[in-house]
C-alpha cells in the first residue's frame, strides 16, 4: 500500500507531468488499491471499464460519505455529475440539439465552417519561423466553433478564459497540500461562469437566435423544458469541455506526430489515415488522463475488492488505455491498431458528450497541419505542460518550420 501511495503522489506531482506513463505501469500492480484517507484507486482496464458500466457507481457528490471540498460550494450540477434517472432525462434533451436521432446531422454539417476556421488559423501563420501550435491554433480552434454553436460571443473569450482556468485549476484541489485560495478561485469562477451564462440565456429568451443556447431554452420537446438553472449548467459543462479536451487531444497529436515523423509523413499521403490515428491518439496520448473522484452508490465489487458504499473512487483511464493485458504493444503509438476500444472518452453512460465533434475538429486540425507546415520541428521536447494531471496537454507547443 505504501508504494501505490508514493506511485499516486508522484503521477500528481506535476514533475510526472511530461511522461507519467512508467508510473501507471507501477501503478497497475495494484489494479485496486486503497488509499490513506480511505478512497480506491482503479486503474486497470479490466476493473476500470467494468466499473464505469456498474449501476452502484455514482457521479453524484451526494452519493460519497465524506464531503468532498473541490466539489462543495458549486452551483447547480450539470448531467456529468448525475445519476439517472436526472441524468438521462438532461443528456437527452440537451443530445436532441446535439446529435441523432433529432439533430443527425449537426456535427457534419459544420465541416464546412471548421474547414474554413483552420485555413484561416494556418494562414495566420505567414511569415512566422516558429509558431505556438497550442497558443497559435489548438486553442483557438475549437473556442471559435464551441462558441458558435452556443451562442457565446467569441469576443467574450478573455473573460471566460479566466474563469475556466481557475475552474479546472481546482478539480485536483487536495487539502492537505493546496492552499484554500486554488478553491476558493475554483467557486468563485464557476459562481461567475453561471451568472455570466444565466445573462445570454435571458437574451435568448427574449431574443432567440440559431444557436445552441436558444434551441435549449425555448424547446417544447415530450419531456418538456429545462430549467433556466439546468440549461446554464448544460452550457457551462458544453463551453469548458467542448474546448478544454480538444486543446489537449491537438496540442498531444501534433507533439506525438513531431516524435514519430515516419507517421506525419505517411499522414501526409494518406490523409483517410487520420480517422485511426485520432482513435490511437485516444489511446496513446488521450486528453482526460483521469477522473477525480466517482462515488460508491452501494459496496461495489471490483476484481477482489470490496469497495465499501460512499467511498471516493478516482479512475485511472489514461492508466487503463496502456494496459497491456488489453492492448498489445501498449507503449507503443501504431495507428493500424485493430480492436482499439480505448478509454479516451470514457465509457459507460458518460461516454463524452461531445467526442463526435472533439474527433472532427481533431482529424480536420491535424490533417491541415501536417499538409500545410513545411518542415515542421519541435523546439523543445519534452514542451512545457499545464500543471493538471486530469486534463493533460502541452500548454505551449513550439514548433519551428521551413516555410
Amino acid at each position: 500500500m505504501t508504494e501505490t501511495l508514493d506511485t499516486l503522489h508522484r503521477i500528481l506531482d506535476y514533475s510526472a507531468r511530461p511522461d507519467p506513463y512508467p508510473l501507471y505501469a507501477e501503478l497497475r500492480r495494484s489494479p485496486v488499491a486503497l488509499q490513506e484517507d480511505g478512497s480506491y484507486v482503479v486503474s486497470t482496464y479490466r476493473e476500470l471499464t467494468g466499473i464505469l458500466h456498474d449501476p452502484h457507481l455514482s457521479s453524484d457528490v451526494r452519493n460519497l460519505s465524506r464531503p468532498m471540498a473541490a466539489v462543495q460550494g458549486r452551483a447547480t450540477p450539470s448531467f456529468i455529475n448525475l445519476d439517472p434517472p436526472e441524468h438521462d432525462r438532461l443528456r437527452r434533451l440537451a443530445m436532441r440539439h446535439f446529435g441523432p436521432p433529432h439533430s443527425p446531422g449537426l456535427v457534419s454539417g459544420m465541416e464546412p465552417d471548421l474547414n474554413a476556421t483552420v485555413s484561416g488559423l494556418i494562414d495566420g501563420f505567414a511569415g512566422k519561423e516558429q509558431i505556438d501550435i497550442v497558443d497559435d491554433f489548438a486553442y483557438p480552434f475549437p473556442v471559435t466553433v464551441i462558441c458558435h454553436l452556443l451562442g457565446v460571443p467569441r469576443e467574450d473569450e478573455p473573460r471566460f478564459h479566466l474563469w475556466v482556468n481557475a475552474i479546472i485549476d481546482s478539480i485536483d484541489y487536495n487539502p492537505r497540500t493546496d492552499p484554500k485560495e486554488k478553491l476558493d478561485r475554483g467557486v468563485q469562477a464557476t459562481k461567475d461562469m453561471h451568472q455570466y451564462l444565466g445573462a445570454l440565456l435571458e437574451q435568448r429568451h427574449d431574443r432567440p437566435g440559431e444557436d445552441l443556447l436558444t434551441r435549449l431554452a425555448n424547446d417544447d420537446g415530450p419531456e418538456g423544458r429545462m430549467t433556466d438553472d439546468e440549461i446554464v449548467s448544460t452550457a457551462n459543462l458544453l463551453l469548458i469541455a467542448g474546448h478544454e479536451t480538444t486543446v489537449n487531444l491537438i496540442a498531444n497529436g501534433m507533439l506525438t506526430l513531431l516524435r514519430h515523423p515516419e507517421v506525419l509523413r505517411r499522414l501526409r499521403s494518406e490523409p483517410d489515415l487520420v480517422v485511426p490515428l485520432v482513435e490511437e491518439l485516444l489511446r496513446y496520448e488521450p486528453p482526460v488522463h483521469i477522473i477525480p473522484w466517482r462515488a460508491a452508490y452501494s459496496d461495489i465489487a471490483v476484481g477482489d475488492t470490496v469497495i465499501p458504499k460512499g467511498s471516493q473512487i478516482m479512475l485511472m483511464l489514461a492508466s487503463g488505455s496502456r494496459d497491456p493485458d488489453r492492448f498489445d504493444h501498449a507503449d507503443r503509438f501504431d495507428p493500424d491498431r485493430a480492436d482499439n476500444q480505448h478509454l479516451g472518452f470514457g465509457s459507460g453512460i458518460h461516454l463524452c458528450f461531445g467526442g463526435p465533434m472533439a474527433r472532427l475538429e481533431t482529424q480536420i486540425a491535424l490533417t491541415e497541419l501536417v499538409r500545410r507546415l513545411d518542415g515542421p520541428r519541435l523546439v523543445a521536447d519534452p514542451p512545457p505542460y499545464r500543471p493538471s494531471p486530469v486534463l493533460r496537454g502541452p500548454i505551449h507547443l513550439h514548433v519551428e518550420r521551413s516555410g
